[in-house]
Formats: C-alpha cells, structure tokens, sequence
C-alpha cells in the first residue's frame, strides 16, 4: 500500500514537472492520473488498491460519527423523559477479531459511543464485556456491534 501512495505521488510530481504548472490543480490532475494508472497495473501489485482501504477508512470514520450522534442524542432523550425507563445492564461480546489493534478498536470505539462502556477483555482476547445504559436484548445489542463497528474494523484491516 505505502509503494502503491509513493508511486501514486511521484506520477503527480512528474506530471507537475512536464507540465510545468506547480499549483494545487496540476497536483490533483497528476494524482488523479496517477490513480488511474495505478488502477490499470494493479494486478502487477502484491496488495490491494490503496484507495479501497482508504475508502474503508472513511466508512469508519463516517459510522463513528453516525453511531456517536446517534447515541447521544437516545441518551439525552432518556435522561429528559420523566420517568426513566431504561434497563441497564452488562453483557459479554464474542469478537471475531484477532489482533491487539483491532480489538483496541473495537473496544475504543465501543467505549466512545455514549450509552456504552467496554469494561474488560478477557484474557484469551476473544471476549469483551460492556456495559450498556439501555439494554433491552442482550443478542439486539451483540448484532449491532457485529454488524457496524466489528464489520468495518475488519474492511479496513484485513
């Protein structure tokens, strides 16, 4: 992936120079050129294209965001009601995931997301246990996770 950027780069710097226009629109016309390029011959690279693990990259980003205004604001709205009707309660997740950055991850975005804590790893690293500020169904709660955050942590490692 780093050669496949590196190349990417100096295909947009050489374009500049044959061009001789050293401004920001030579340098996205040369990157742009250069991702096509690339595009082409990537069969002739042992990774992946790099764009795909960046677009990964963004789709998490994006969810993080999603899932962080989301909660916040089913948070906020069951602490204003005034009876609280919320069941809290802990939980133990399964993970798919293998290694220690993807684990760390999964558990940082678990506990950045307002409603739910990540307390503990178990020390196989295979099982996590969260807190939840409203849990209803303990396996409504497992799909969610799978589904979103541990999904898109495997699309942009692996």
């Amino acid at each position: 992936m780093a050669r496949q950027i590196v190349l990417n780069l100096i295909i947009a710097f050489l374009w500049m120079l044959l061009n001789q226009s050293w401004n920001g629109a030579g340098f996205v016309t040369g990157y742009v050129l250069g991702l096509l390029i690339i595009g082409v011959f990537r069969r002739f690279f042992p990774t992946p294209f790099y764009i795909i693990r960046i677009w990964a990259v963004i789709k998490l980003l994006k969810l993080l965001l999603v899932e962080l205004f989301r909660s916040s604001f089913q948070v906020i709205g069951a602490i204003l009601k005034p009876k609280l009707d919320i069941t809290p309660g802990t939980f133990k997740y399964r993970t798919e995931l293998t290694s220690d950055f993807e684990i760390m991850l999964l558990f940082l975005f678990i506990s950045l997301t307002p409603g739910t804590l990540a307390l503990e790893i178990s020390k196989n690293k295979r099982t996590l246990y969260i807190h939840a500020f409203n849990m209803s169904e303990e396996e409504e709660m497992v799909s969610s996770i799978r589904d979103s955050f541990e999904k898109a942590i495997m699309e942009v490692t692996r």
